[in-house]
Parts: C-alpha cells; sequence; structure tokens
C-alpha cells in the first residue's frame, strides 16, 4: 500500500484510519469501564473517609478488592477528595502522559522524522492494541510504571545517572514486578543506581509502613501470598507461565518455580549480553518480558511492558516481525478460548500471548548498541560493538513514509533512532478449572458498565 504524497491525501487517510479504529474499539473490545480505578477509588474513599481498612474494601457486587503493595493506596489518596469522574480524567490524563513518555523515550532523538502523518499513524495502531485498549479502559497504572523505568533507562544511557533509580525503587514500591529492573541494575554493576532504587522502594514501603501500619503487616505477611486475591490462576486472560501451568490442571509451585528460575537463567545470560555492548533497548526489554512470564499473575493489560521489545525488533531490521507480532495482539485471540482452553487448540491458542513473549525472550536481537547510549556495565565501556544495520534500516524507514502506514508498523516504527532507543478477595474456584468465576471485566465476557463504586456518604 502507498502512502498519499499530499498533506491533503494523507489527512484523508489519517481521517479514514481513525474512523475505522473508533468503530472497531466501540463495537469489537470489551469496554472494561473503569473496573480497576473503581477498585482503587472505592478503596481510599472508604480507608479516608469511613475508617474503613485498605484490604477490606470490595467492589459492590463482587469480590475483588485492592491488591497493590500499601504505598500504592498512600500515593493513590489524592483520589479520595475528589469525584469519581473527576478522577476518571485524571487517569486518562496521566496515561496519555506516560504513554508519550514512552514514545518519546522509544523514538530517541529521531522523533521528528515521522511528522505529523507518522505520529498520526502510530497513534491509531496503539488504540488498536489490547494491552493499551485495556490499560485504558481499566483505568490501570502499566503505562506510568513503564514510563518510570524507561526514564532511569534513559538517565543512564544519556550519561544523566544521578537520579537514576527513582523511578524504578518508586515502581517497584507501587507494584512487585518492577523490582526486577533493580535485578538488572545489579547484573550491569551500576550500584549506584541500583542503591538507590533499593533506597526508595524500602522508604516508600516504610512511608506506607508509618501510615498504615496495619494494611502493612497484613500484606506483607499475608495477602502478598495468597496469588487468589488477585484472580483465577488458569482464567484466560492470565497470559504468565504460571497461567499456563493452571490452565493444563498444574498447580503445584515446585513446577512452577523449577521454569522459573530457567527464564532467569535465560534472562541474565541475554541481558548481559546487551549489557556488554550497551544495548539499553534490548536489556530493558528483555527485563520486562522475563517480569512478565515470572509474575504468578500477568493480566493481558500488563504486557504493555511488551511495548520496548517491538521497539527493538524495527531498530534491528525487523519490521515485518514486529507488525505481525503487534498485529496478534490486537486481535483479542486468546478470548477465544473463554470458556474452554483444553485440548491442543486451546494449550496452544489460550496462551498465544505467553508464547509471543516467551519467543521474543529468546529470540530478541540484542547487540545493536543505541547511538549514544553507553554500556549499562561501565567496565564493558571498552568493548567494542559490533557494528549495527540499524542506522541503514532506520534511514529507510525515516526516508519513507510508507512502511508506517500499517497499524501495527506504525505503532512500533516509533522505535527508530539512538539515545535510550528502546528498548481480589479469594475466589472459591479451583484454579485448574476453566470455567468463569465471579462476573468481572477481567474474568467475565459481560461489559463492566454494570459495576459501580458507591462509597457510603460521608
Amino acid at each position: 500500500m502507498r502512502t498519499p504524497h499530499t498533506d491533503r491525501g494523507r489527512l484523508l487517510l489519517v481521517l479514514a484510519l481513525a474512523t475505522v479504529v473508533a468503530v472497531f474499539t466501540a463495537t469489537v473490545p470489551l469496554l472494561r469501564d473503569w473496573f480497576d480505578l473503581r477498585v482503587y477509588y472505592g478503596t481510599v474513599h472508604t480507608w479516608l473517609h469511613h475508617g474503613g481498612r485498605i484490604y477490606d474494601y470490595r467492589v459492590p457486587g463482587t469480590t475483588y478488592g485492592f491488591t497493590y503493595p500499601p504505598f500504592a493506596a498512600v500515593s493513590m489518596a489524592p483520589m479520595a477528595y475528589v469525584g469519581l469522574g473527576t478522577a476518571i480524567v485524571a487517569a486518562l490524563v496521566l496515561n496519555l502522559g506516560a504513554l508519550a513518555v514512552v514514545l518519546r523515550i522509544l523514538a530517541g532523538p529521531g522523533w521528528r522524522r515521522y511528522g505529523w502523518f507518522g505520529w498520526a499513524l502510530v497513534a491509531c495502531g496503539l488504540a488498536l492494541f489490547e494491552p493499551l485498549r485495556d490499560t485504558f479502559s481499566f483505568g490501570q497504572v502499566n503505562l506510568l510504571l513503564l514510563a518510570l523505568v524507561l526514564g532511569d533507562g534513559w538517565l543512564l544511557s544519556t550519561g544523566r545517572g544521578r537520579w537514576a533509580g527513582v523511578g524504578i525503587g518508586l515502581a517497584a514500591a507501587i507494584k512487585l514486578t518492577p523490582a526486577l529492573f533493580i535485578a538488572l541494575l545489579l547484573l550491569a554493576r551500576r550500584w549506584k543506581a541500583a542503591a538507590v532504587a533499593t533506597a526508595v522502594a524500602l522508604g516508600a514501603t516504610g512511608l506506607a509502613a508509618l501510615v498504615v501500619p496495619d494494611a502493612s503487616r497484613f500484606y506483607w505477611t499475608r495477602a502478598m501470598w495468597d496469588t487468589t486475591r488477585v484472580g483465577r490462576l488458569d482464567y484466560v486472560s492470565n497470559q504468565s507461565l504460571q497461567g499456563v501451568l493452571a490452565r493444563l490442571g498444574e498447580t503445584g509451585r515446585p513446577l512452577w518455580a523449577t521454569v522459573v528460575v530457567l527464564v532467569l537463567a535465560v534472562w541474565a545470560v541475554r541481558a548481559r549480553r546487551a549489557i556488554v555492548v550497551g544495548d539499553w533497548t534490548a536489556a530493558f526489554a528483555l527485563t520486562g518480558l522475563t517480569a512478565c512470564l515470572i509474575s504468578p499473575i500477568t493480566w493481558v493489560h500488563h504486557l504493555v511492558w511488551l511495548l520496548p521489545s517491538f521497539a527493538v525488533l524495527v531498530r534491528a531490521g525487523h519490521p515485518r516481525i514486529a507488525g505481525a507480532l503487534y498485529g496478534v495482539m490486537c486481535t483479542s485471540v486468546v478470548w477465544l478460548w473463554f470458556h474452554d482452553a483444553s485440548g491442543i487448540d486451546g494449550f496452544l491458542g489460550s496462551n498465544t500471548y505467553t508464547w509471543i513473549t516467551l519467543g521474543l525472550l529468546l529470540w530478541l536481537p540484542t547487540g545493536q548498541a543505541g547511538g549514544r547510549g553507553r554500556p549499562l556495565n561501565r567496565n564493558a565501556a571498552t568493548t567494542a560493538p559490533a557494528p549495527s544495520t540499524a542506522a541503514a534500516t532506520i534511514a529507510a524507514v525515516s526516508a519513507q513514509p510508507g512502511p508506517l502506514s500499517g497499524t501495527t508498523a506504525a505503532a512500533t516504527g516509533t522505535a527508530a533512532g539512538p539515545g535510550l532507543g528502546l528498548a481480589r478477595n479469594a475466589s472459591s474456584d479451583p484454579t485448574g478449572s476453566t470455567r468463569p468465576a465471579a462476573a468481572k471485566p477481567q474474568s467475565s465476557s459481560s461489559r463492566a458498565s454494570s459495576y459501580t463504586v458507591k462509597p457510603p456518604p460521608a
């Protein structure tokens, strides 16, 4: 498909694509009706205005409540002093801002080369990406955490590492999964950044312990270890390795722990290779992939952590592969096995996003040092990276807007450029079951609009 050569033609194409995207998002995907944001809002509202306990709150009509560490509730406290509508608008603005930061970091210094037309195509492509759709529709925090983590990567890659680690530390205090990036800093021998991240995470956690000591004690001694509070492990939206095992009927911890150790070993080897040549993109992308795989529960909206991987593929000269994988993740294909994930087709199809994540961990190109990026490992600075073909690919892409015209290529094409360049209460259902549990947008085929948060009057 050739892209128009005139501004008028490009504008008409963008308007047509925007219309198609709008119709698709309004009719095909499930609308989550800010369900997770309602959990956050109801939790802090009940806690601060009615003396409720953080981990006792449940969304009316469901068994689902707050599952993040106590610091997350403390950081969300301002929501208790505004209306739900204002909180929803604020969440949209924050997520849009975080997405802009992520795209700016992934695009690198050459972001202006795409112009309004390229970025309009990117926006259309991103609107189709299921993890992003769900992040916005649920009112989730994943994009904010991704922006915090990538911000640290940008600081380190550009030699502005004085405050590096703050973002990772805050992200780890809000949600446990980003703590793996502290391990990446240790692997890279960036001791100062790792120490800063650890200190920030512990400081934020300590602050929460002072503010809500009972909730902190409950979370770290009980809630943290109870995955059933979050949801059923076998539910099709859980695209982690634990989810794969649960859908096979294997709920034992030993097998899952063994798989996790193997994945971490692969990650350490591959991330170390990226570190040696200063490939920040791949190092951070590999860490995000690994975090999604080893987490006991990785809902589909958590997979926004895959965005840096698509950037790596495009930068390394594999835009078609990136586009194909991205396109699959726009289809919501895993939901075809919502009711029954048995059989070979269920094993392959219901875990599609997990296979993509695992494949990227094993195959993602490394060793393409991103322009002016510096080695993560200072001791490896003398190791000269192999000549990269990424520059030629980037030049070809940027000179022709055509490759950006596909929805998937548009979403991933932003990676071209140097710099960082990047890279609920327990259910009684057994985790081996493939039947749906309590009604929730994350575990139901019905729309979420029937759920509302109505805290008791102040």
